[in-house]
């Protein structure tokens, strides 16, 4: 790899994974990602903006050494490692180099990389630094997606460094965005998974950037948006209190009881014109689940009993969607069980997180029979009167 400039005198000096498939031990990554960092030559003085992940700290070394210049200031827009992981090598490289962050990153960075509080310069929202010929703005995003986030605004180039606000997992050989159907599913994605719990202070934090000129916005993670609009559109929208017409209907099935239920749902839903994104989660990628919760008007759990309580993978797609916190309306449970037990009593509680209203349940013993049947037609036709009641359906 080497050096990508975005400008003259501004240079992308970070590294691209293609080959990492789990982030956090957690989120998977389909399409890879990368670690961006900056470095904005001024005339008098040049800032690093970000580091990469321990895993390639080499990459962003062997970058900054064909660029040859001097660093100044590191930025740090964000202490997790990977964004901060790199600092400690980089500190050692330019012993003169500052670390300008906010009060709350410093305190973070100094308890994970064990960083010396002589090396840290303090700024707070709104305050710039001068490289000479251009001007860094800096903008603090809390809990976007930490308490200490923050963004960094080039303002003579009109270029905002996002950090992870605005960005996606997602790698490729080019710096710019180039799919955009692609890149919009990998933001999605990342929104569903990182952002969301966080929706309303990050529609806040976006407000709170609208008065700014962007030319290009460059976030800490995949490609760089030459057409900002496109990235910030769909985040107004994702953020918004606006759904769509879909319903999120996510089963598990042991002996096929729970998935004929779901399947009944799911050709009652169709025919009463609401669209279904339905999982079996057996097969599912929970990242698939997260991103039909962002817009979902209302999500439907379906799940056998065993040993009393919910399946086991329908607790953890629970225990998941309460903890996004998406801006579902309704929220109703189904399944079975084999001589009784908690389950629908169980999901209403790991649902807690919610603001839904409840449209309730249906529950049977063994393969769902006429009634039970019925039942599901009837929850059908609920979900179809509220859609409608919120102008969503017509």
């Amino acid at each position: 790899m080497t050096p990508e400039e975005l400008k003259p005198g501004i240079s992308s000096v970070g590294a691209k994974d293609f080959d990492r498939r789990l982030f956090d031990s957690l989120i998977p990554l389909p399409d890879g990602t990368t670690y961006n960092a900056y470095v904005v030559r001024g005339s008098e003085k040049n800032a690093l903006i970000d580091t990469v992940d321990p895993s390639k700290t080499s990459v962003l070394v062997e970058n900054l050494e064909a660029l040859g210049q001097k660093i100044d200031f590191v930025i740090c827009n964000h202490a997790e490692q990977d964004h901060s992981g790199s600092l400690p090598v980089i500190l050692g490289r330019y012993p003169k180099a500052r670390i300008v962050t906010n009060e709350k990153c410093k305190a973070l960075l100094i308890e994970h990389l064990d960083l010396k509080d002589e090396r840290f310069d303090i700024v707070a929202d709104g305050d710039t630094l001068s490289l000479g010929d251009r001007t860094l703005r800096f903008i603090l995003l809390p809990w976007v997606h930490w308490p200490e986030t923050m963004a960094t605004y080039l303002e003579e180039d009109h270029i905002l460094f996002s950090c992870d606000l605005l960005g996606s997992h997602l790698a490729q050989e080019e710096l710019l965005v180039v799919d955009e159907g692609k890149n919009l599913t990998s933001a999605k994605r990342y929104y569903a998974e990182i952002m969301m719990p966080f929706r309303n202070l990050v529609k806040k934090n976006l407000d709170k950037l609208a008065p700014l000129t962007f030319d290009l916005i460059a976030p800490s993670h995949g490609p760089v948006y030459d057409h900002p609009d496109l990235i910030l559109e769909a985040y107004r929208d994702w953020t918004s209190e606006t759904v769509k017409n879909r319903v999120l209907l996510a089963y598990v099935s042991m002996h096929g009881s729970t998935r004929l239920m779901a399947e009944h749902l799911h050709t009652e839903l169709s025919r009463r014109n609401i669209e279904v994104d339905l999982f079996d989660l057996a097969e599912t990628d929970l990242s698939e689940l997260a991103m039909a919760a962002v817009e979902a008007a209302t999500i439907v759990l379906a799940a056998p009993t065993v040993l009393t309580q919910a399946h086991p993978a329908m607790v953890s797609a629970a225990y998941l969607i309460n903890a996004l916190k998406p801006k579902a309306r309704f929220a109703a449970l189904m399944g079975s069980y084999g001589w009784g037990g908690k389950a629908a009593e169980q999901l209403t509680g790991m649902l807690s997180g919610l603001k839904v209203t409840q449209l309730g349940s249906v529950f049977n013993k063994g393969i769902p029979k006429t009634q039970d049947y019925a039942a599901i037609t009837e929850l059908a036709q609920t979900i179809a009167d509220r859609h409608r009641e919120i102008g969503i359906l017509a």
